[in-house]
């Protein structure tokens, strides 16, 4: 496998369970027709809501996981 292709995987699969475990936990305790946006309430469907909050989440896991495999990488060495 590609290391590109790998290092993709390696940041998007775990990023993947994290969105579905926050999804789950959130919205297990907020009604998505309770939320309100610059004070007004969002006029869209559950389950519209549901899949906004999910790639929302995934963006947040998947911008961690990233800069954690960034952070991993060794330094360049110096230029002498």
């Amino acid at each position: 496998m590609k290391p590109l292709a790998r290092d993709a995987l390696c940041v998007l699969w775990p990023a993947f369970l994290v969105a579905a475990g926050a999804e789950f936990v959130f919205f297990s305790i907020v009604d998505p027709h309770e939320l309100t946006l610059f004070g007004r309430p969002l006029e869209a469907s559950r389950q519209a809501i549901y899949t906004v909050g999910f790639f929302g989440f995934w963006l947040v896991g998947t911008l961690s996981a990233a800069l954690a495999l960034l952070m991993r990488r060794p330094a360049r060495p110096a230029e002498e």
